[in-house]
Order: C-alpha cells, then structure tokens, then sequence
C-alpha cells in the first residue's frame, strides 16, 4: 500500500519537469522538420547536406543537486528552439529574395525576347521593296573608257560567313584599277554590295563620299549607300543616307533616284504619310526629268502607301 501511494507521488512529480522537456521536443522537432523543408526549397539539390542549427546550450555545470537535470534540459531545449525560430526567419527571407530575383530575370529575359523577335520579323518579314539606281553603276553616267570589267554578283551564300571565311569572300571580290581614283573606289564598293557584302559595302561607300565629295561618283556611292543599308535590314539607316543625298547633293545624278528610294524606306517603316510626302517633292523638283520608268515607280509607291 505505502510503494503504490509513494509511486503515486512520484508520478504527481514529474510533469512539472518531464511533461515541458516532452512538449518543448515536440516544439523542437516540429521546428527542425520545417526548417529541413525550407532549406529544400532554398538550397535543391543539396544531396541531403542541409544547414545545421548553430546552437550555443549552456555550459555543462556541477553541483545542482536533484530536479537539476530537467530544468537544464528544458533551457537547452529552448536555446534550440529560439535558434531554430531565427534561422527560419532568415531562410523564409532568403526564400522571397531568391523570389523576387527569379522574377526580374523572367521579365528581363521576355522583354529581350519580344525585342529580339520584333528585330527578326523586320528582317526577315517580306522582301525589300524595289530601290532604284544603281542596278548598273554605269547607268547614266559614261561606261569606264579605260577597260575595267563589268561588276559581277557572287552567289548569294546560304548563311552569313564570318571570321576567315567571310575574309576570303572579301578577298574574292576583285578590285578595279583603272587610274581613275574616284571611279574605281565606287566599282569597288558596288561589287562589294553585288556580293551581299554589305557591311563592308558600307564601309566603302562611305569612304567614297568622304574622299571624292565633289565627284559625280559621290551622288552615286550616297544613294547606293541608302540600298546596302536597306538590303542589310536597316531601313532607318536607309532613309538617312537616302535623305543626306538629296540634302547635300540635289543637283548630283542620283539624287532623284534617293528621293524614290526614301519613299519605299519610310513605307517600310511605317511613315506612309512622309513618305507621301516624299513623292510630292519628287515630282515637284525633278517631275520635268524623270524618266517614264521613274514616273511609273512613283505611282506604284504612292499606290503602296496609299496616298491620296
């Protein structure tokens, strides 16, 4: 009777030390097992090697007598669980910086892509509308009287070269020497554009410009300028150099030819109204000299951008 009323006490002990230490583990557990899935989230992949809690519990001491042991455990216990409780608010914080990072990166790529998808299509959307002008470089102007070979065109590649390959199609493409400075600079830069070399047609032309400005070949190289740009897919270069050849040289050969070439670029871009605008100028300054094959492009641009 006296060892079931003494077991009785004992067990009316007991739950002020056992019963907390068991609800402070359960805590602690539960906290562990979220902070495992978080660091899941945070760190995928990781192969299992998750973060440990950095506990710092209470130095072991000696001399507490009896019921010592509990309370030591349960301030443990509690060190764990306010350590567990701070390293998931840094992870949770983690975990939406990560986030809001991810979500930048989404809107900066798709941003990139529509910009890159709207550059294609303008490129690659339709053919060029048909520029005039420089069909031949001796069109209106006296053939070369010191024997240089006509132009010829190279094959049109299947896809852009470049590095060593793209050096020997340059290197291909045959320079004229007829004493004539000027002349041969333009045969140069129009076999270069014939052999949809652009870039490097570019390049040259404008080199033609700048070293014979007052040259008959000057008005020439400007408005072909304007069509290696356009060919190239840069129709807003296009109309610059189409517009500066007219500007700076209206009474040059090919300043009406420019003209019309400006109205099928602004076309191009969408600017239908200056671009009707463009062929009122046309035929206003140079209506009296325009050939029956002009006159009839004309009316074909003005019919393509509507104009009234």
């Amino acid at each position: 009777m006296r060892k079931s009323v003494l077991i009785g006490v004992c067990a009316m002990m007991l739950p002020g030390g056992a019963m907390a230490q068991s609800g402070v583990e359960g805590r602690v557990g539960k906290l562990e097992s979220e902070m495992r899935a978080v660091q899941r989230k945070v760190f995928p992949g990781g192969a299992g090697q998750l973060l440990q809690p950095e506990l710092s519990g209470p130095q072991a001491t000696t001399g507490p007598g009896p019921g010592s042991p509990a309370t030591s455990a349960i301030a443990d216990l509690s060190s764990r669980v306010a350590s567990l409780e701070q390293q998931m608010a840094g992870l949770t914080g983690q975990i939406e910086q990560n986030t809001y990072k991810t979500r930048q990166l989404q809107d900066a790529f798709d941003a990139y892509k529509r910009s890159n998808d709207a550059r294609m299509k303008s490129v690659e959307g339709g053919a060029t509308p048909r520029a005039t002008g420089d069909t031949d470089p001796g069109l209106s102007a006296p053939a070369p009287t010191t024997g240089a070979s006509r132009p010829t065109t190279k094959p049109e590649t299947a896809s852009k070269p470049s590095g060593p390959d793209r050096a020997r199609l340059v290197d291909a493409v045959e320079k004229p020497s007829t004493g004539d400075a000027p002349e041969d600079a333009y045969l140069y830069g129009y076999r270069l554009w014939s052999a949809k070399l652009y870039p490097e047609a570019e390049v040259q032309l404008k080199k033609v410009v700048a070293d014979y400005p007052k040259s008959k070949r000057a008005s020439y190289a400007q408005n072909l300028l304007g069509r290696a740009y356009l060919d190239d897919g840069k129709p807003s270069l296009a109309s610059m150099a189409f517009y500066d050849n007219y500007k700076k040289m209206p009474d040059g050969e090919r300043a009406p030819d420019s003209l019309l070439n400006l109205g099928a670029a602004l076309t191009k871009l969408n600017k239908a109204a200056d671009a009707c605008k463009v062929y009122d100028e046309l035929t206003d300054v140079y209506g009296a000299k325009m050939s029956a094959a002009m006159k009839a492009d004309v009316a074909k641009g003005r019919s393509t951008a509507k104009c009234s």
